[in-house]
């Protein structure tokens, strides 16, 4: 696994090889328009139907093991207000694997 980064308007955003496939940083994109609090941003974009749509498309033709009842439950509820998605919850329902989670303290550079 290799970590590198690349520079968009000035932020920062890391990104991960894992075998042939490359990950971009959620939250590092999110800080342009967050920097104290990545996570709203994210949060909000995976609200949106089109999104949650895209996300189970992309796993129903890359994922053998995606769990496409979770996924029909999550796109019939996206785009109202009280529906709310993380990535974690994504991944841990759906078993997902276009999005990777992981946690823990990102440092910030000044």
């Amino acid at each position: 696994m290799a970590n590198t980064e690349f520079s968009v308007n000035g932020i920062d955003v890391r990104y991960k090889r894992i075998n042939k496939d490359d990950y971009i940083s959620l939250t590092d994109l999110a800080r342009y328009v967050n920097p104290d609090e990545p996570k709203i941003p994210i949060q909000t974009w995976m609200r949106n139907k089109d999104v949650v749509s895209y996300l189970g498309l992309w796993e129903q033709l890359n994922n053998p093991n995606f769990k496409g009842r979770e996924f029909t439950t999550f796109e019939n509820k996206s785009g109202a207000n009280s529906f709310y998605l993380s990535p974690e919850k994504w991944v841990n329902e759906t078993n997902a694997i276009g999005i990777i989670v992981k946690r823990g303290k990102i440092n910030k550079k000044q």
